[in-house]
């Protein structure tokens, strides 16, 4: 297991973390799982032991029982708290009320704490911003997470689902008014789904800010169960809950591909959907959501996947995303020869 720093930031956390949406099978979620306190205990510890020292959940998954699975095995496991690194979001709804959602100051400063009690711990290692809010100003989310970690109770903030320019642009509020600064995002990115690099990977790479990536399987369509001739028994993840949107006909492409590089190797095809990602550079941590010890125990094989140049070129290809305006304008200016200059010298006094 490789160590990355969390951003631009001293923290170090695995390059696999371990998500927990499948913990608690309530409601919506159950669509991803039903995973309950012994057998999700049994994950951690694995997760643990194989060197995971990263755990991401929230606070709308299956409406907080997913928080206090988490924070009740690691209490059972007598885990030490600076052992584990601990991500946790905020923005769904968590109740009925008007304020029981969004990024306003009110309801980041009431759900913190409801967080920490079901988590059981004292702080939250990084606490993101689940998606946009369209009502509450930046400039009060920004502040309200700044309050959080001047108080102790956070230690990094991060966002999720949010465009690059909203990203830019908190940036630049925290910089004007000199609050904390966001140092994650965490995006969908898998080999079916290159969308952010258009826009969000270029500029994480300019703000050296740490990329988390959620759904690194496409909900299940790259974990070999797919393929043009090959549909799951009923009642998998893809047959009930169709998410991430995908466009069909350009995965089975993808996983034509990964499927003979699988064999080639002998590994699994899931594996090559991960070792894609952390061959990456962008990438700081993968999010994996296991079910089975022997479904955690694959994805973490990805780590031990060496890509060639000619297999990551390969997969590449098919796999590419098609240029949108202005990149294929910017390209132009790159490829263009570039003119020589010549320089007249200066005119003596």
């Amino acid at each position: 297991m490789k160590y990355k720093t969390l951003g631009n930031t001293g923290l170090f956390v695995s390059e696999l973390c371990l998500g927990t949406m499948t913990f608690g099978g309530q409601g919506v979620w159950a669509n991803m799982g039903n995973v309950q306190q012994d057998d999700a205990q049994a994950l951690i510890a694995r997760a643990l032991d194989q060197g995971i020292n990263f755990i991401d959940t929230a606070d709308i998954y299956s409406n907080g029982a997913s928080e206090q699975i988490v924070g009740q095995s690691l209490k059972n496991l007598g885990v030490r708290r600076e052992d584990v690194v601990i991500a946790t979001k905020v923005c769904g709804p968590v109740g009925t009320g008007p304020n029981d959602q969004g990024n306003s100051r009110g309801h980041i400063l009431d759900s913190v704490k409801a967080s920490l009690k079901r988590l059981q711990i004292d702080h939250i290692d990084l606490y993101q911003l689940h998606n946009i809010d369209t009502v509450t100003p930046i400039e009060e989310s920004l502040a309200a997470l700044d309050t959080l970690v001047r108080q102790g109770l956070v230690r990094y903030t991060g966002v999720s689902n949010w465009s690059a320019w909203q990203v830019a642009r908190a940036l630049g509020h925290s910089e004007r008014l000199n609050l904390a600064k966001i140092v994650t995002t965490q995006s969908y990115y898998t080999l079916a789904g290159r969308d952010l690099e258009r826009e969000i990977v270029p500029l994480i790479t300019a703000e050296k800010l740490g990329l988390l990536v959620w759904s690194p399987l496409a909900g299940g369509l790259l974990s070999g169960k797919f393929g043009r001739d090959k549909q799951p028994e009923e009642g998998s993840r893809r047959t009930t809950f169709d998410f991430p949107p995908v466009s069909r006909d350009r995965a089975y492409d993808v996983i034509d591909a990964m499927e003979t590089v699988a064999t080639d190797k002998g590994v699994s095809v899931a594996q090559i959907a991960l070792a894609w990602l952390l061959h990456q550079p962008h990438v700081t941590s993968v999010i994996v959501g296991a079910k089975r010890i022997a479904q955690l125990d694959d994805n973490v094989g990805a780590t031990e996947v060496q890509l060639s140049a000619g297999e990551i070129a390969r997969l590449n290809e098919v796999s590419e995303i098609t240029k949108e305006y202005p990149a294929w304008m910017q390209r132009v200016r790159e490829v263009a020869p570039k003119p020589a200059l010549s320089v007249v010298p200066a005119t003596p006094a």
